[in-house]
């Protein structure tokens, strides 16, 4: 007799890809052997909706526990064995994750996302603890690229509400912890290995779809998404075109009048330099470290007015 799995691991995918066929072989070396894989892909599902192949798959499970990944990411080979020990540690907490950090095999263009998304300048709202190895805390909001759900709970609230993409996500988080009033637990040794988008452009890219879409969840979910962090980087807009508009060319006395006006510009460069010298204190090339200190204004521009769309819309 087959033994139930603990885990149901559910990846939903357009098409086979290198990235699928390497999580195949990584989720072969898992040191806890307890799980079953669900690869939902187009052709199952009938639809290219994540949020619907993940529904699809939590339907087919047979585990406990929903272990969810992306189709561009793989754990390391203690990720179920850490997760197992986890919940039988915290038998009521709702879910588990992750830090989600850049595989070493990644291009440069690529390590160069991940470390924008690893600083604490350039993370901004979502969080740096997301991209590097960060104390234990729970959370309300986290993405489903390295996300383990007590499958019971997943069924109480109905899965994932499919109408948004990306955000489905944190309308789950949502979901368990308001509706539920049960806790999602971050704990460093849930690790996952996430490919990065390049910079720029499959960079900036990805960043307006999530830009866009939180600018829309301020006022349909603003528990989580009405945070300062994510509000910043549209302010950091308004300024600079504030800023433009006032050119000491067509306003000579914005310099003599208004000294005070450049503070927050200056203020903005010193952290950015101060990034790029942590970027070096951590060993990570020069090269490396100029590709995201410079790429961080230009994030946080993109996502600024993107954001502001999403408020908008």
């Amino acid at each position: 007799m087959n033994k139930k799995p603990f885990f149901s691991i559910i990846i939903p995918v357009i098409k086979e890809t290198p990235y699928l066929s390497q999580t195949r072989k990584k989720l072969n070396k898992q040191i806890f052997k307890n799980f079953e894989l669900l690869v939902i892909s187009n052709k199952i599902s009938k639809t290219s909706n994540p949020a619907l192949k993940r529904n699809l798959g939590a339907k087919m499970a047979k585990g406990k526990y929903l272990a969810f990944l992306d189709d561009d990411s793989y754990p390391h080979k203690n990720w179920l064995a850490n997760a197992k020990k986890q919940f039988d540690k915290n038998p009521n907490i709702t879910a588990l994750c992750g830090p989600c950090l850049t595989p070493p095999e990644d291009n440069i263009f690529q390590q160069a996302s991940g470390l924008i998304w690893s600083s604490f300048l350039g993370s901004g709202g979502a969080g740096d603890y997301r991209n590097h190895l960060s104390p234990p805390r729970f959370v309300d909001d986290y993405p489903t690229v390295n996300l383990i759900v007590n499958k019971s709970d997943f069924d109480k609230i109905g899965g994932f509400q499919t109408r948004h993409w990306p955000g489905e996500d944190t309308v789950l988080c949502l979901d368990l912890t308001r509706k539920l009033g049960k806790k999602i637990f971050y704990h460093p040794s849930i690790v996952v290995f996430h490919h990065r988008r390049a910079i720029f452009l499959p960079h900036l890219r990805q960043l307006g779809r999530y830009a866009k879409m939180r600018g829309l969840f301020v006022k349909k979910y603003p528990a989580t998404s009405a945070r300062p962090g994510y509000f910043l980087p549209s302010l950091f807009l308004i300024y600079l075109l504030y800023l433009l508009f006032r050119h000491p060319v067509c306003h000579p006395e914005f310099i003599s009048g208004s000294p005070w006006t450049l503070l927050p510009l200056y203020l903005y460069l010193t952290l950015l330099l101060i990034t790029f010298l942590l970027f070096l204190k951590n060993r990570h090339s020069l090269l490396l470290s100029l590709l995201a200190t410079i790429t961080i204004p230009v994030t946080h521009l993109y996502y600024g007015f993107f954001f502001i769309l999403g408020l908008l819309s």
